[in-house]
């Protein structure tokens, strides 16, 4: 598993860059993770939503310029693209070995075989 720490990321956020860094610790697009900030200020959740905000606006630490993500994980386009050249390999092996499991020299060391 891939350890993360929670950052604030002003500089790519709106007001204090919380949002920005919990759905970057989360994985998740920043946009979807503002609008659920927002509709829960709409619903019944204000009070708490904007005293977490700011909770975390103050506690969480500014990332760092020189902070490294880590490994950064492959999007889907490469890992298809790492399945269909597997595949494509596999496929091309399959198809050597039913080539000679169907050929006719296989055929004859499997009788000199059974003698």
């Amino acid at each position: 598993m891939i350890k993360r720490k929670l950052w604030r990321k002003p500089d790519e956020g709106k007001l204090m860059g919380v949002c920005a860094g919990v759905a970057e610790y989360l994985d998740i697009p920043v946009r979807l993770l503002r609008v659920i900030v927002v509709l829960s200020l709409f619903f019944g959740l204000f009070a708490i939503t904007v005293c977490a905000y700011f909770i975390l606006g103050f506690v969480l630490d500014v990332k760092p310029a020189d902070a490294e993500d880590g490994p950064v994980a492959p999007n889907a386009s490469e890992l298809l693209d790492r399945l269909e050249t597997a595949l494509r390999r596999d496929e091309h092996s399959v198809r050597d070995i039913e080539r000679y499991v169907t050929s006719e020299t296989f055929s004859v060391r499997s009788r000199f075989r059974q003698l």
